[in-house]
This record gives structure tokens, C-alpha cells and sequence, in this order.
């Protein structure tokens, strides 16, 4: 992660347990890109606690699910830490700008997929991974055209993993009322249209910036 001043607004970043957890670990030998690195860990668990959950039947979803919900929550407190280290914790490298985008690409895809195949529509799956990096693209082109990084919605980052985690949580008692996995085929559903929206607007928004700023 690189201090550009063109970062995702979080108000959790401001929060003192933030700041506070930040300071010990910048205090640590860790490194913001170990900590971008292990988003990829964190996506993968929660992507394979998905597959195995809709996969299974009464209470042995619970715990699956269970553990989906808290590597969702895991990978956004990857994504949160890396930026305060490098940034506030004065840790950047040159490489950072990497680290801070490639392992969140590939957590989405983890957990999109996972969902997908756990709910036993793979497609669906893939549409809402595909659907995930293309907002991030969109905004990386943004960048490269010298436009500000745009974050908005309705399906950023955040959303998606509070999607995803909701999600996780209701399906691990979905053996209550005899669902199997109802809640999870309409987040993803959600996700993908989502995603497919805050691209196109995300790209609405970059041309129009770009032809307002042409003299």
C-alpha cells in the first residue's frame, strides 16, 4: 500500500481499536503486503466454507457458514490493516500498490466462485466474480486516466462482503425452517446484478468526468 491520499473513505479507519490495532502491528515486523497477502488465505477459506456449507445438510452448515461469515469480516480487516501500516505506520513500499490491489481480486473471485458452486449454480458464480473485478477495473482505469478513484456503489467492496456475510449468517440456521440454500442463491443473484450496475456506473461517471474535463 502506497500513501497516494486517494484511498477508499472508511470511517472504521478512524475508529480508536483501529488505530490502536494498526499502531501494534506497524510496531511488528509485519509488512502491509503480508497483511494484503493474507486477504488471499482469508478469501480462500471463506470461499471453500461456502462450497462445503451448500453443500451440506441440517447442522453441519452451521459451523461452515459460521466460519464463511468470519473470513468475509477477516479479509475486509486484511484490507483495512494493510492501508493503516503502510500509510499511518509510515511501512510503504514500492511494491505496494500491487499487493493492495491483486490479493482483493482474488479473494472476490474465491468467494464468488465458492458461493456459486456451493449453491450448485457455478455460473452464477462466476458472473458475480467477473462482475466483482470488472468495478475494480473500472475504477483502476479511472485512475490510469488520471480521473479520482471512484469507491461508489451500490455494490462496492463493502457491500459485497456485507452481502456475503448476512448471507452466511441466516444460511447457517436455514435448517430451521428446512431451507437449503434460498438465502444464498439470492445474495448471490444481488451481488452480480449489483456489481454489474456499479461498473456501469462506475464507467458512466469516468466518461463523463473525462469529457468535462476536456477543454
Amino acid at each position: 500500500m502506497v500513501n497516494t491520499g486517494d484511498r477508499r473513505p472508511l470511517a472504521s479507519r478512524d475508529t480508536r481499536w483501529a488505530q490502536a490495532t494498526a499502531r501494534r502491528l506497524a510496531k511488528l515486523s509485519v509488512t502491509p503486503n503480508q497483511i494484503s497477502q493474507a486477504s488471499i488465505l482469508a478469501g480462500a477459506l471463506a470461499g471453500g466454507a461456502f462450497w462445503l456449507g451448500g453443500q451440506s445438510d441440517g447442522t453441519a452448515r452451521f459451523p461452515l457458514f459460521l466460519g464463511a461469515a468470519l473470513f468475509c469480516q477477516l479479509r475486509l480487516l486484511c484490507n483495512l490493516f494493510d492501508g493503516m501500516v503502510a500509510v499511518e505506520g509510515g511501512k510503504a513500499s514500492a511494491d505496494g500498490p500491487f499487493w493492495n490491489e491483486f490479493p482483493d481480486r482474488i479473494a472476490d473471485i474465491a468467494i464468488m466462485a465458492g458461493i456459486g458452486y456451493g449453491i450448485a449454480m457455478p455460473g452464477l458464480g462466476w458472473a458475480a466474480a467477473c462482475f466483482s473485478v470488472l468495478t475494480a477495473y473500472v475504477r483502476e482505469l479511472g485512475r490510469a486516466n488520471e480521473a479520482p478513484s471512484d469507491f461508489s456503489g451500490p455494490m462496492a467492496k463493502p457491500h459485497r462482503m456485507a452481502i456475503a456475510t448476512i448471507a452466511a449468517l441466516v444460511s447457517s440456521v436455514e435448517f430451521l425452517w428446512n431451507g437449503h440454500n434460498q438465502v444464498l442463491t439470492l445474495a448471490l443473484a444481488i451481488i452480480a446484478i449489483g456489481a454489474a450496475g456499479t461498473a456501469l456506473r462506475r464507467a458512466w461517471r469516468q466518461v463523463r468526468w473525462l469529457k468535462a474535463r476536456r477543454p
